[in-house]
């Protein structure tokens, strides 16, 4: 049996991380190794206890989840941050995206789904709320169209959702989306407009695990390795508008 995926809980009510801590209890895959109310704490919490996961709000006394991100990397390189908050704010997705955070869900998802998201944020794969790619995919559609684009200053390296945030258009683009077959294109649009895979599964009135096998067929193809780059290849190459 693989030893349990240690957590570290920084929220500052102690009531949430209470409930939360209870929670992932429950799920024998996970071990809350320390809990922290604002980012002195959790640094602290990280000097004491090593942390796969760090689980990590936004409005936090004295300093903010996302302007912590880099502080945090620093004490534990090797744990992954995923953002759990309240904000809605594509400014604080942004935000935490560029300081390297490798996930950022809204606190509204419910327990099966972040256990899941947990075990892929552990796994490499970078993970968004549904409702808050939608408003990643409307950032670039609003993006002027003259090709340019304006540098964000940074001192880390961007995360992959960030780095392909940018790509070219050229032929091999073009080559990629002509691998895809019509259901996958049909499948490529409903992820850009930030659709899940229940939702996919839904609309479509197909299984929900004849969409995941799909996606890994797209991603496969365009040569990407999540979701969150398939939807900004998608509106980077018109895919988000109707023929």
């Amino acid at each position: 049996m693989n030893p349990p995926i240690r957590l570290l809980l920084v929220d500052d009510h102690s009531l949430f991380r209470r409930g939360l801590k209870a929670l992932l209890a429950q799920d024998e895959r996970f071990d809350v190794a320390c809990e922290a109310g604002d980012i002195g704490e959790a640094l602290r919490c990280l000097r004491l206890n090593s942390a796969d996961v760090i689980l990590l709000d936004n409005h936090l006394p004295g300093v903010r989840g996302v302007d912590a991100i880099p502080a945090l990397k620093e004490a534990a390189p090797a744990s992954r941050v995923l953002m759990l908050t309240v904000s809605e704010d594509e400014n604080d997705l942004a935000a935490a995206l560029q300081a390297g955070a490798d996930g950022y869900l809204l606190k509204t998802i419910d327990s099966d789904q972040l256990a899941e998201t947990i075990i892929k944020v552990l796994d490499g794969e970078s993970v968004i709320s549904p409702e808050m790619m939608t408003k990643l995919v409307s950032a670039f559609r609003a993006r002027p169209s003259n090709g340019t684009a304006t540098p964000v200053p940074r001192t880390d390296p961007l995360p992959p959702t960030l780095a392909f945030a940018e790509p070219e258009r050229d032929a091999s683009a073009g080559t990629a989306i002509d691998l895809l077959s019509p259901r996958e294109r049909e499948i490529l649009l409903l992820i850009a407009q930030g659709d899940s895979n229940k939702r996919i599964a839904r609309e479509l009135d197909i299984a929900e695990t004849t969409v995941k096998i799909h996606v890994q067929h797209i991603l496969r193809k365009l040569g990407l390795s999540s979701r969150v780059q398939a939807a900004v290849f998608a509106v980077n190459h018109g895919l988000d508008r109707a023929d």
